[in-house]
């Protein structure tokens, strides 16, 4: 290799390819191969053919006349797309259910008839809030496989809100503490953010895990003016 060339290495085992990347646009065309790729990946493609993935590129840069009409391309990764999110909203509804099921048997989980799901870590006292009562609260949000997705706790200050305006894991599981107590829920999707979720944070139908200490109370004043 000489002194000009640009090798390319991959992490735990030999490229697909020996790569020996020399000139500068050798190296940008790589840089745009590479990000497709990992895009494609991200979106959860599985498998490509390389060969034709390669002659589509090159047809489509060059204007070159397409193996296949463009609206049926377009047609075929479109049905493709639908079929991967529902598959994957699927093992991600199986993933939370049987997460739960699990969960419920252990020792100190207690399950509401809804399906939510708690551990009492610390009691507390005083009062409960009721459902549009203002709360004040530390809190860190997890997703099953321990990913944190949002805390507050990382953020160094508590959140502030009404118990009318949260996802109604929150809204049922927040009454059932005192002041100064500490719980653990598990939400199903259903109580938490369903088939929408939060893009590039949680993924649609995914169970949820909140870890909550309730600070304060502030009730929802009932005078009429």
């Amino acid at each position: 290799m000489n002194a000009s060339a640009w090798s390319v290495n991959v992490p735990g085992g030999r490229c697909r390819r020996c790569l020996n990347i020399k000139q500068k646009m050798d190296k940008l065309s790589y840089a745009w191969g590479l990000a497709m790729g990992q895009q494609l990946k991200g979106m959860g493609v599985k498998e490509l053919d390389y060969k034709s993935f390669d002659d589509a590129v090159e047809a489509g840069f060059e204007g070159k006349e397409p193996a296949m009409p463009l609206d049926e391309a377009n047609k075929l990764i479109n049905t493709y797309l639908q079929n991967l999110q529902a598959e994957m909203e699927k093992q991600a509804r199986q993933a939370g259910e049987q997460f739960l099921a699990e969960n419920g048997k252990k020792e100190g989980v207690r399950t509401t008839a809804s399906g939510l799901q708690y551990v009492v870590e610390a009691e507390g006292s005083g009062d409960r809030p009721g459902p549009e009562d203002e709360v004040t609260v530390h809190y860190t949000g997890k997703l099953v496989d321990g990913t944190v997705f949002d805390s507050s706790v990382q953020r160094g200050e508590p959140a502030t809100f009404p118990l009318n305006r949260v996802i109604p894991g929150w809204t049922e599981g927040v009454q059932l503490m005192k002041t100064g107590a500490k719980y653990t829920f598990f939400v199903p999707s259903d109580l938490a953010y369903g088939a929408q979720g939060i893009p590039g944070a949680i993924p649609p139908h995914s169970t949820l895990i909140f870890d909550v200490q309730l600070i304060s109370i502030k009730k929802k004043s009932n005078n009429i003016i």
